[in-house]
């Protein structure tokens, strides 16, 4: 996306359709930093009070709780079934529609234009982020597995689709976590 939008300016200068000077795309690249900085934040003072609860271990912080990671499992299943995780899967699936849609001129518009796209990104994978917590944040396996799914979801031709599966995927897991 940063590459795209690096690209899409240098064609616009190119074009005349933009004035000449610094392409900047390192604020575009701050924006949309700053949004995965915001939701690492986060997720590290969750973590954080969940091994002080012992609902995590401190060591794999991986869940402790078959209440935690049914929650997650559910919650997470849930929300790959919501139209807010559709719309902001479609925002990242389709980068240049999205810089067609939200153009904004300058670095001040650079920088907003990456943290909306950030916060669309954040959107798409924040709930398959905290599975995490229910495998371990430091199980290399549970992270592949997991990162492999994004790619899949993100790029593969049936995205939505995967999306929907999982999620029932993940609910009936979540239950399963439950009754077990």
């Amino acid at each position: 996306m940063i590459l795209l939008y690096a690209r899409a300016t240098r064609h616009a200068q190119a074009g005349g359709r933009l004035a000449q000077g610094v392409v900047p795309t390192a604020a575009f690249a701050a924006g949309y930093l700053l949004a995965w900085l915001v939701f690492s934040v986060a997720a590290t003072c969750l973590l954080w009070a969940l091994e002080r609860a012992d609902a995590v271990s401190a060591v794999s912080t991986g869940s402790r709780a078959a209440w935690l990671s049914a929650a997650i499992l559910i919650a997470a299943g849930l929300y790959q079934l919501s139209p807010l995780k559709h719309a902001c899967l479609n925002a990242c699936r389709s980068p240049a529609d999205f810089l067609t849609r939200h153009w904004r001129p300058g670095s001040f518009g650079a920088l907003r234009m990456g943290l909306e796209h950030g916060v669309f990104c954040v959107g798409c994978c924040w709930a398959l982020m905290a599975l995490l917590f229910v495998g371990g944040v430091m199980n290399p396996l549970w992270i592949g597995v997991l990162a492999i799914f994004v790619l899949a979801e993100k790029l593969g031709p049936h995205g939505l689709w995967l999306a929907r599966l999982s999620g029932i995927v993940l609910i009936v897991w979540g239950a399963a976590t439950l009754a077990v």
